[in-house]
């Protein structure tokens, strides 16, 4: 834990270092972010703000974890290779998020990026590889139960089970991603939480992988933080979270994962239960009704009357509260 924590600060000191400069390249690029028409009006001076900071978190993290890890990657110990899948979860999802981001600055679709039927394919594609691998190379198919203290085999359920795990924590934090810090500080409290649940199993390397993201996330919201320079974008939204999945079923603890990333949840079933809702009543009554004045629900917060800090704050501080609630749950 002593070498983790100090892989954070060497994580966090790489991002201030670099931040500045490729801020600066973003803004020469014009890759600045679009903002929705019918958002609350205190967004739109955020419009151009540079997006794709995602990068400085998931770059920094590649470059440590492969330095620390060359020996054991190459094939020495199985235990060591077993850091590549979340690795290569965190770099496909940044590339995925990254070429979102690009389509929709630059893209035939500009503003809106790739189609939600689209990504969905891809991220189909890229979680079914991660079950298999999960399942048959690395023999993890098993979930554990806060108070039972075997862990229950699923079968070849998992394999399902763990796609919809990846893919469903992903698109949370995606979602979240909506306010200046918000998405990378709820991130960064949830990757501490499984840091601290993966010391108490004896998973080294996978301590070592969270917290680097942690240092790297803090660093990220030296720039994020309101007014922000920086927005995280779906490169770095689509990858926390993915990689999130993919530590938490490494684990076994994926059943608290909602606990853990419990705002992230209520943003998502928000968008779930305003969409739904319209659906329906369009069809019941002929005329779409919502429930919350705008999804995901921070902007419903917003206009209600909440500045941004005390949405970001105040969900950061149930966060906090969730995460630890989650590694409680753990240790039951």
């Amino acid at each position: 834990m002593r070498f983790a924590l100090m892989l954070a600060s060497i994580s966090f000191l790489m991002v201030v270092f670099w931040g500045a400069p490729y801020i600066g390249l973003l803004k020469h690029w014009k890759i600045g972010k679009r903002i929705r028409v019918d958002g609350p009006h205190g967004h739109y001076n955020k419009m151009g703000t540079p997006t794709m900071g995602g990068v400085l978190i998931t770059l920094p993290v590649l470059l440590i974890t492969v330095a620390l890890n060359i020996y054991n990657l190459i094939g020495q110990t199985i235990i060591g290779r077993s850091i590549l899948l979340p690795l290569v979860v965190m770099v496909s999802y940044a590339i995925l998020g990254a070429l979102d981001d690009l389509a929709g600055v630059r893209g035939v679709r500009r503003g809106e990026g790739f189609t939600a039927r689209f990504k969905m394919e891809i991220e189909l594609l890229l979680t079914l590889g991660v079950g298999l691998v999960l399942f048959y190379a690395m023999d993890i198919h098993s979930v554990a139960i806060p108070g039972i203290p075997a862990k229950i085999n699923l079968g070849l359920i998992y394999v399902p089970t763990a796609m919809f795990v990846i893919i469903g924590s992903a698109n949370a934090a995606n979602l979240t991603d909506g306010l200046d810090g918000l998405a990378g500080i709820l991130m960064a409290s949830a990757f501490a939480a499984y840091g601290v649940i993966a010391e108490l199993q004896g998973q080294i390397y996978l301590v070592l992988f969270c917290f680097t993201i942690v240092g790297a996330s803090f660093a990220f919201l030296w720039f994020n933080a309101h007014p922000a320079e920086l927005f995280m974008g779906d490169t770095g939204s689509l990858a926390l979270g993915a990689t999130l999945g993919v530590v938490a079923l490494m684990t076994g603890q994926w059943l608290i994962l909602p606990v853990v990333m419990l705002v992230p949840v209520a943003e998502t079933l928000s968008v779930i239960i305003q969409v739904s809702y319209f659906k329906y009543t369009k069809w019941r009554f002929g005329e779409g009704r919502r429930i919350f004045k705008m999804t995901p629900i921070h902007h419903h917060f917003e206009l209600l009357g909440w500045s941004e800090t005390q949405v970001v704050q105040r969900f950061w501080l149930v966060g906090l509260l969730a995460a630890m609630a989650g590694v409680a749950l753990a240790l039951v």
